[in-house]
């Protein structure tokens, strides 16, 4: 009877713990703020317009625009799915084991990188580097990705 009182206080301690959602408002949106906002804020292209033109952004040192939930979720599950993940990967999904050309900007040390990767993930609710035409119906459902 005392181990079973000792388990049921831990799972009802612990449990905030595991079930802890990262969300764009209180955990992403801070993160890209910090550390996106030169390139993807500020005078940043929609998705639309950086398509129709990305070499003129890319002189410009300008990525699409990640300013709003409605914006990034596009490179997460929406039109450009995957992107967002392909782009911020250490390269520990990858074949090559090359890190996406936008990982080097999560953090100014690895500790750093990791744990703001690491929040991605976690709000991305499964992470998946495939492209939208390549990416199935069950796999787009896993991307949880919640706002609020």
């Amino acid at each position: 009877m005392r181990l079973w009182i000792i388990i049921t206080a831990a799972v009802v301690l612990l449990s905030p713990l595991s079930i802890y959602a990262a969300t764009y408002e209180k955990d992403i949106k801070p993160i890209i703020d910090a550390k996106c906002s030169i390139c993807h804020v500020k005078d940043a292209p929609t998705m639309e317009e950086f398509q129709k033109d990305k070499e003129k952004y890319k002189k410009m040192l300008k990525g699409p625009k990640m300013d709003s939930y409605k914006n990034l979720i596009i490179m997460v599950n929406g039109t450009d799915s995957g992107a967002l993940m392909r782009r911020l990967d250490d390269g520990k999904s990858t074949k090559d084991g090359k890190p996406g050309n936008m990982y080097q900007y999560l953090g100014g040390t690895d500790d750093e990188k990791q744990k703001n990767l690491g929040i991605f993930k976690k709000w991305a609710g499964s992470w998946n580097l495939k492209k939208r035409a390549e990416i199935t119906d069950t796999e787009l459902k896993a991307i949880t990705a919640p706002e609020k």
